[in-house]
């Protein structure tokens, strides 16, 4: 069985839950650096442009009947992060201002996994879509 490139926390579910309930769908794209760091940051569906090169690393599921949550990543930071699984949390304290929870007084933050080599070829055997794939 092929693993899920990104999972996220209870408290992470428990955020996006009650975000999307405000807010409608919702998105995530991790971001690269700048100036949020390398925060994950959450949008409402269609608010953040998807590129063409953006990785599409998976879906966390909410309750019903509120949509899935996409988990995008830039193209060139996937490969160096390709080898790993995205785990979104929450801890405490203030965000990105551009992202929804930043209100809220907690942040999302990104966590990490390394996958095994067989984890790894399972992965290589079914590569992700790209933005372009939805266009």
């Amino acid at each position: 069985m092929t693993p899920d490139r990104v999972i996220a926390t209870q408290a992470g579910v428990d955020l996006l839950t009650k975000l999307s309930e405000l807010h409608g769908g919702l998105m995530i794209h991790q971001s690269g650096g700048c100036c949020d760091g390398s925060a994950p940051m959450c949008y409402p569906v269609g608010e953040f442009r998807v590129g063409q090169r953006d990785v599409l690393v998976g879906e966390v599921a909410l309750p019903e009947p509120l949509p899935s949550v996409r988990i995008w990543i830039g193209g060139d930071q996937f490969e160096v992060w390709k080898h790993t699984q995205l785990i979104i949390d929450v801890v405490p304290g203030r965000g990105a201002g551009f992202s929804l929870e930043a209100p809220e007084g907690v942040r999302f933050l990104s966590r990490a996994r390394a996958f095994s080599d067989e984890e790894n070829a399972l992965l290589e055997a079914s590569p992700p879509k790209v933005g372009a794939d939805f266009e």
